[in-house]
């Protein structure tokens, strides 16, 4: 017989929860986006229908779905499922947590399903702990991280899972769960609201592809307007700041700093000025940026335009002197430079070529102060005249 009292306490802790949570799928099949992973055929469909699970990573920004995709595998798989957070759980409890599951697989045969979240967050040594089992098939890992595990997780503990790697949903998918979530009975089913299309359509837009930033803005607009009708106006208010996918002490960091300097090699004003621009608004140090544009003027654009580097280095000391906002005005300036400027790479390959001859050739003896005329011929060719 149900317990009353454990129903409404059901209730009451689901009526706190956030939309985005409650929302969240059971199903595979309610799952929406991520076709690349997700998609007819794909290997994750399979292993979870299949029942065939291994351990896995699911890497990709937040609000993407890592966290649905272990609420799913939770859902439609028969094993024991454990969730945990790499940040709140030690080293004590994972070990208990590995005997426990030996245990199981002794007395019933029956699997354990280990969920981490942020799984970036364990030390290599924490890590560590998860190998022999992993291997042994002890524990099936299920990691979530929005770093690439390539620098962050073990290389010994990728190369025993499968990586999928997930990426910002398009606004399409947002609009469809946001009319999921007006529909929906454990959304705003139930209540009596008006939202406008184009209210909808700036959500989807400025939660440049996090699922859970659109549903939180719509949350908020819906909660904090009595009235019930959500006008475009009321969406803005809700979500004033687009969210932006960066991390200055993660690999997100240098992922902006390469698609920078990329955008400059090919000549890309455009592109630069984009990604020059989601650096600073995202807070990045502008003397990093400086920096990286110094090193670009030297290494990529050299002799073709010597003026570069004076450029670059003129931008670094009035970046260095002014700062933010203004500086911002100097680094675009040298961005436009450096991208319309030739490019030219021999410089840079000439002590690159000297400095490997140093390393590993033989070395060439340099004369003594008292036979000053008794140079040696260097024979190398570093530097070919024709490429200056």
């Amino acid at each position: 017989m149900p317990d009353l009292f454990e129903e409404e306490t059901q209730k009451k802790q689901d009526a706190i929860r956030p939309l985005a949570d409650r929302l969240r799928p059971r199903l595979l099949q309610d799952v929406v986006g991520q076709q690349h992973v997700l998609g007819a055929q794909m290997l994750l469909p399979r292993m979870i229908s299949a029942d065939r699970l291994t351990s896995i990573i699911f890497w990709g920004p937040p609000g993407t779905g890592k966290t649905t995709l272990a609420s799913v595998i939770a859902n439609e798989t028969e094993g024991e499922f454990l969730f945990f957070n790499a940040a709140q759980v030690g080293v004590a409890e994972i070990r208990k947590v590995i005997e426990e599951a030996r245990q199981r697989i002794r007395s019933t045969g029956q699997r354990t399903i280990v969920f981490l979240d942020e799984i970036h967050r364990f030390s290599k040594s924490q890590q560590d702990v998860l190998l022999d089992s992993v291997e042994q098939g002890t524990v099936i890992l299920v990691g979530a991280t929005t770093e690439n595990p390539g620098y962050t997780v073990n290389d010994a503990l990728v190369s025993r899972s499968t990586v999928f790697h997930l990426e910002p949903l398009h606004a399409n998918d947002i609009e469809t769960l946001l009319h999921r979530a007006i529909e929906d009975s454990l959304g705003f089913g139930a209540l009596d609201i008006t939202v406008h299309e184009e209210a909808l359509l700036y959500i989807a837009d400025r939660a440049d592809g996090d699922a859970r930033a659109a549903l939180t803005a719509l949350e908020v607009a819906v909660l904090s307007t009595p009235e019930g009708v959500i006008t475009k106006e009321i969406a803005t208010q809700s979500m004033q700041q687009k969210s932006l996918r960066y991390d200055r002490s993660a690999s997100g960091h240098y992922d902006h700093a390469s698609a920078f300097i990329k955008s400059m090699r090919a000549s890309d004003v455009n592109g630069a000025l984009y990604w020059l621009a989601c650096m600073l608004e995202s807070g990045e140090d502008p003397r990093f940026i400086a920096r990286r544009a110094s090193i670009f003027a030297s290494e990529d654009i050299g002799l073709a335009d010597p003026r570069a580097m004076e450029q670059a280095a003129a931008a670094w000391l009035i970046v260095e002197r002014v700062g933010m906002p203004e500086c911002k005005l100097t680094l675009s300036q040298l961005v436009i430079y450096l991208a319309n400027a030739p490019k030219s790479r021999a410089a840079s390959d000439a002590i690159i070529n000297a400095v490997d001859d140093v390393k590993n050739r033989r070395t060439v003896i340099a004369p003594t102060d008292h036979d000053p005329d008794a140079l040696p011929k260097i024979t190398a060719s570093y530097f070919p005249s024709e490429d200056s």
